[in-house]
């Protein structure tokens, strides 16, 4: 009896305990600081970038994440909730300048290695969508089998 008591008190706590694994179901946007960490870092292990370039290209990434962060929160605290488009329209925005940066330091043939191999590794993986878990191609799995009731 006492098992059972335990078990009914401890059951509720299982899920909480998952949710808290998962970060609560909300993810922790990365620093400025990281973000620019992660590409120098992976610019420079696979092209040999100079110093100065790596320091000039360090400021210039911090500048546009920043201002980045700046926009993106004026556009959630403006009142009203934007559209899904224009949202990515203004994040495309961010996203062509630091193409521009990185590409004044790579040479042609660096750049469409760094945005066809390298730079999609870096992208986050979301949840649900084409290959993400649950979603088509992914490593979800979710697939129930039935059973045969004879």
């Amino acid at each position: 009896m006492k098992k059972l008591l335990y078990l009914l008190l401890l059951l509720p706590l299982f899920p909480l305990n998952r949710l808290k694994a998962q970060g609560m179901g909300f993810g922790q946007r990365a620093t400025v600081e990281e973000r620019v960490s992660r590409i120098t870092q992976k610019l420079d292990s696979a092209f040999a970038i100079d110093s100065g370039q790596l320091v000039a290209l360090d400021t210039a990434l911090k500048v546009l994440f920043r201002r980045q962060e700046e926009r993106r929160q004026e556009m959630m605290n403006s009142g009203e909730t934007p559209d899904r488009e224009t949202i990515m329209a203004e994040m495309k925005k961010f996203s062509d300048i630091q193409d521009d940066i990185i590409s004044t330091i790579l040479t042609k043939e660096e750049f469409l290695i760094w945005k066809e191999k390298i730079q999609p590794t870096m992208r986050p993986r979301g949840m649900g969508g084409p290959g993400g878990p649950g979603g088509p191609g992914g490593g979800g799995g979710g697939q129930r089998r039935e059973r045969n009731n004879q």
